[in-house]
């Protein structure tokens, strides 16, 4: 019985109780009122022997108490009303009952949907008209879920000499309550060396263990592993022997839960046992750094070699580490390509920095990365050099100087079109001839009367000629074939034949010369 029908029973009971107090007290005031008025009666006639006579009725009526019916109307208000909150509260439970079944209902339709997406056709084809998914009845009635969260992750890092060095690999899992808070949560290391489904499965594991250890019966379990969650329902069978008994010991746990479901969700879901393992691996790494301190020893995984611990840098942006000699040879052969030197660990895109490289740099090679990074950061059609040999400042077009925009220009309006001056010498040239500004001629004019602005210009016309070198027609950069094939790539990006100029479309030939000649695969060997 509900606490609200155990208060009408009582306020029942209290209300017979006051009835028959007032019927009492009802009739002992009746009988006082008779015999008060038989006495004065009574009286009466002995002070008046001539009255003659039955006596005349009673002067003094039975009148019920006033304060007595308004408490009883009370009560009937008070009873009346409870009954309708009773009637009104086991509506309402019904209610909510009918709203939890629905919601239940549509929990089990979606995940038995999503199951039905994940199976295999072949699998659909066989024996797909005697899949279902009976709902359980008590399920209904079920409190909210447990969520259990988890999360294996390995780090590839070296941290001390390759020959001692397991690797760090770490577990993580969380178990949550309905409202999302933490009740316990998990960081385990584990030996290194095990494989990305293996972690996965450890941690499952964990996760499981620690929601029976905490005693619940019903829980939520959540992971962004599709290959877990294909392992799990059944769908697909991991071939690794250590892999499937793991599956099956998360099976067996697996039954031990009143009711135990296993979603498929996005890393955002996930991200707190995420960062659970990730903190976790970072405090591994610590401490087998402290570990290894003695030694002052620490590997590369360029050179495999072990080297003074002062002597290895961390890129930064991505902490991967590598001995200054190999970081060294990696920027200058980068920086002789014409290249952007970045973090040597293959698939890692972390550039480097000037700043960042002074530990191990030499100042030339300093000034190339920086004039190099400068250059990265301008497109090769929009880099303007300042023609005054003394200057040489390098600039893109939307930095140049526009005469015309100062109030003090002296400059017509017709030079508008091709004047320009340096952002950082202030010195007038055009635009269009590249040269110092050819006062009072038009740029037709002054490539007649000067085909070579610079007598070096003509010398370095009759050098390309001797040695066959190719300008690019984009950026006008001059190129020199020193090995290889004759399909050459400018750092434009423009691609053409060294040949005879032709540009290359779809990495297609738009000529027919020939690809490579042997003589320059002969010299490059001869050169190694």
């Amino acid at each position: 019985m509900m606490a609200g029908d155990d208060e009408l029973v009582a306020l029942r009971e209290q209300v017979s109780l006051v009835s028959a107090a007032a019927i009492s007290a009802s009739d002992l005031d009746h009988a006082f009122q008779l015999q008060l008025a038989e006495a004065i009666q009574a009286s009466l006639r002995a002070n008046s022997p001539n009255a003659a006579g039955p006596s005349s009725p009673s002067l003094l009526e039975l009148e019920p108490s006033s304060d007595l019916s308004h408490a009883l109307a009370l009560q009937a208000a008070d009873l009346a009303r409870a009954e309708q909150e009773r009637r009104d509260a086991q509506t309402c439970r019904a209610a909510h009952a009918r709203s939890a079944a629905s919601v239940r209902v549509a929990a089990h339709d979606a995940l038995f949907a999503r199951e039905l997406a994940a199976i295999p056709e072949h699998r659909w084809a066989h024996d797909g008209d005697y899949l279902e998914r009976p709902l359980d009845p008590n399920s209904l009635s079920a409190r909210p879920l447990f969520r259990v969260l988890f999360k294996g992750m390995a780090s590839d890092e070296v941290v001390g000499p390759r020959d001692r060095d397991p690797g760090v690999a770490v577990l993580a899992a969380a178990v949550c309550g309905p409202q999302g808070e933490v009740v316990l949560r998990v960081q385990k290391p584990v030996v290194g060396g095990q494989g990305q489904e293996v972690l996965q499965a450890m941690a499952l594991l964990e996760g499981l263990d620690a929601a029976l250890a905490l005693g619940i019966s019903s829980i939520s379990v959540l992971t962004d592993h599709n290959l877990l969650y294909n392992y799990m329902l059944g769908v697909w069978r991991p071939t690794e022997q250590k892999l499937a008994d793991m599956i099956n010991q998360a099976l067996l746990v697996r039954k031990k839960f009143k009711q135990c479901e296993i979603s498929l969700v996005a890393q955002s879901q996930v991200s707190y046992v995420v960062k659970l393992a990730r903190d976790a691996i970072d405090v591994q790494i610590a401490k087998s750094r402290a570990h290894n301190a003695m030694e002052r020893r620490e590997t590369c995984s360029i050179c495999l070699e072990d080297a003074d611990i002062t002597k290895v840098h961390a890129v930064e942006g991505c902490a991967h580490r590598f001995c200054f000699p190999c970081m060294k040879e990696h920027v200058r052969v980068k920086l002789l390509n014409g290249m952007l030197p970045g973090c040597p660990r293959h698939g890692c895109t972390t550039k480097l920095s000037v700043e960042g490289s002074k530990v191990f740099l030499s100042p030339p090679l300093l000034a190339i990365m920086a004039q190099r990074i400068r250059e990265g950061q301008i497109h090769p059609s929009q880099k303007v050099y300042c023609p005054y040999p003394k200057c040489s400042a390098l600039m893109s077009l939307s930095e140049v100087v526009h005469p015309m925009q100062e109030s003090c220009s002296r400059y017509s309006v017709a030079d508008a079109a091709t004047l320009r001056k340096c952002v950082k010498c202030r010195g007038s040239f055009c635009i269009s001839c590249k040269v110092i500004w050819h006062d009072r001629m038009t740029c037709y004019e002054y490539k007649r009367r000067c085909p070579y602005a610079r007598p070096e210009d003509a010398k370095l016309q009759n050098l390309a000629e001797q040695r066959l070198w190719r300008q690019c027609v984009k950026c006008k950069h001059m190129i020199e074939l020193a090995e290889g094939c004759y399909h050459m790539t400018c750092v434009c990006g423009y691609e053409f034949c060294y040949t005879c100029g032709k540009a290359w479309k779809d990495k297609k030939a738009t000529c027919s010369c020939l690809l490579w000649d042997e003589r320059n695969i002969i010299r490059n060997r001869r050169r190694r």
